[in-house]
């Protein structure tokens, strides 16, 4: 049968993926969540775009001690503390020609490891973000099997017959929406990014998708990820696509 040979041949590219499940609250500051309010340091301002100088919403955060394993991270799982995602979403003339938000690395994007060991956050009591959109914390992972999509297993010599790739998309073995670790579902081909540091490609750490856990829409149903390097854990990178 054409479906179990397609499986077998692409048994070894299996990943586990782990689907947030949330509730419709915002936490404590160092929560893993969509929106609400971010752990910030003591003396430290929110994010600012520096295109249209207004603030960057806040996306996620992830508190590393809440995660599952994920193998091909371990150097993450060493490290302690937050990963934060602010992103510019202001409805402004220059802000849009400037910012080229779907780039990795984009100056009006802020992707980063932060270090909360010892230290107390601000009590920020408000969003100053006009339009903030509704806090989600997550509280627990829903683990299921991935696979890459046909774009990236033909990079990895895996070549499909036409027959197997009409099945390959029936089965939708990629998984889609919001995600931790496994496979990307890319919208435009294979987009790593490479580390800054060590030129090293980086490596699936969260993918957003378009209106998922949050009211927000990449271009045209878009898909987003932040990526990490898997030898330097603070190195990480948001981009997205669209059709």
């Amino acid at each position: 049968m054409l479906q179990e040979k397609l499986l077998k041949k692409i048994s070894n590219f299996a990943r586990s993926t782990f689907v947030p499940i949330t509730e419709d609250m915002d936490g404590e500051y160092d929560s893993s969540k969509f929106s609400g309010i971010p752990w910030l340091s003591q003396n430290e301002e929110w994010p600012i775009c520096p295109n249209c100088h207004k603030p960057l919403n806040f996306f996620m955060q992830l508190n590393l001690k809440d995660l599952p394993t994920m193998s091909h991270l371990a150097r993450l799982h060493d490290s302690e503390g937050l990963v934060q995602l602010f992103y510019c979403t202001n409805e402004d003339p220059h802000c849009e020609s400037e910012c080229e938000a779907f780039l990795p690395f984009s100056n009006s994007v802020v992707v980063r490891l932060v270090d909360i060991a010892g230290k107390k956050p601000q009590k920020i009591q408000e969003s100053p973000v006009v339009g903030a959109f509704s806090p989600k914390r997550i509280v627990t992972w829903e683990k299921e099997k991935d696979y890459p999509d046909y774009q990236e297993l033909a990079e990895n010599n895996v070549e499909l017959t036409e027959d197997e790739e009409d099945v390959y998309c029936e089965l939708e073995l990629t998984v889609f929406g919001d995600k931790l670790s496994g496979w990307p579902a890319w919208v435009q081909g294979v987009e790593y990014p490479n580390c800054p540091e060590c030129g090293e490609t980086m490596q699936i750490l969260f993918q957003i998708d378009s209106e998922d856990h949050l009211s927000y829409m990449f271009g045209d149903v878009g898909c987003g990820h932040i990526t990490v390097c898997p030898r330097h854990p603070h190195q990480l990178a948001f981009g997205w696509a669209c059709s």
